[in-house]
């Protein structure tokens, strides 16, 4: 098969197109012919040398795809309620840059009636992501306020979608006027320029002095104080990234006389069956408002994978210039 390796740490350029055998659906696995193959931030940290693939993970880069069944442990199959031939997308722990990919059967879900494969691989990851860390870690209620910072990302504008389609309220931030006017777009209430207006001051203004109850963060670094600042009574604040540093500085007082809650994850590396319970909680949740159209993937743009220099390079180019709206996703 062909795929996109990291031929060594560094810039988008090192992901070149090779080929590599066909891999083998194990116990508990589904082989999927790869149409389409998600793009996300985790893949340009690992590019970099700066997020290590799991014990026994591919080291393909490449955490969802969307695309055919064509081989499979039967048993796996039959309790997952699939079959061979049957369209699908995933969430891998690596792999996902490839013709071929190999995905836990609990982790697949079906592509929504009439969707192609690109719009279903820009699913699995940020949706898993989403509902695990607002819904399920965050605990966000309906009429409660979030706050989804970077609501432009894969991510934001997944859990703007969310958020509304719960009944949140939902304020977000982005970084151009063009990126807030889509946020607006895709449902949320509010949308902050973050770099023409401090979030914090805005979020305490806009909810009228209480707070937002759910904050989903990326960043950390110094904005972890001014999240815990503009946090509700009893609010949770949710990191899932930390673009902006590892190390913050707060006043630990506030989370214990307003009774806040810092938390936090990383999917890739849990086990199969904590990704699987996430997977059934989407099919239960989530697909019948995907299949109402209440919640709609966006793709800013597509990219051959292959050629030279591959599409997969042009594709991290794009993500890391954050130019883009929404999803980036590679076609196969």
């Amino acid at each position: 098969m062909k795929a996109i390796e990291v031929s060594a740490y560094g810039a988008p350029e090192v992901l070149r197109e090779v080929e590599r055998p066909d891999p083998v659906a194990g116990v508990g696995e589904v082989l999927i012919r790869v149409g389409a193959s998600g793009v996300n931030r985790p893949d340009v940290l690992q590019r970099r040398g700066d997020y290590p693939v799991p014990p026994g993970a591919s080291d393909l880069p490449g955490l969802e795809v969307a695309g055919e069944i064509v081989a499979g442990d039967a048993q796996a199959l039959s309790a997952a309620g699939l079959r061979i031939g049957e369209r699908v997308c995933a969430l891998v722990a690596g792999g996902g840059y490839a013709q071929l990919c190999v995905a836990p059967a609990v982790q697949c879900l079906p592509v929504p009636s009439g969707w192609s494969d690109v719009q279903a691989a820009a699913l699995p990851e940020t949706f898993f992501t989403v509902w695990s860390n607002v819904f399920e870690r965050g605990q966000l209620q309906r009429s409660e306020t979030l706050l989804v910072q970077g609501g432009s990302s894969g991510i934001g504008v997944a859990a703007i979608q969310l958020g509304k389609a719960m009944g949140a309220h939902v304020i977000a931030t982005a970084g151009s006027d063009e990126k807030c006017a889509a946020c607006l777009r895709l449902g949320a209430d509010h949308a902050i320029n973050y770099k023409h207006a401090d979030f914090a001051v805005e979020v305490k203004r806009i909810t009228q002095g209480r707070g937002a109850d759910v904050i989903l963060d990326m960043v950390a670094g110094d904005y972890v104080a001014r999240e815990i600042g503009c946090l509700a009574d009893d609010g949770r604040l949710v990191l899932i990234a930390m673009q902006g540093g590892i190390k913050c500085a707060f006043d630990a007082s506030e989370l214990l006389l307003r009774r806040l809650t810092i938390t936090g994850s990383t999917l890739r590396p849990r086990p199969v069956a904590f990704k699987g319970a996430i997977a059934a909680a989407l099919r239960a949740q989530v697909w019948p408002l995907i299949e109402a159209a209440h919640v709609r993937p966006v793709i800013h743009t597509t990219f051959p994978a292959g050629g030279s220099p591959s599409g997969a390079a042009q594709a991290h180019a794009l993500m890391e210039s954050n130019r883009h709206i929404g999803k980036i996703v590679l076609t196969w």
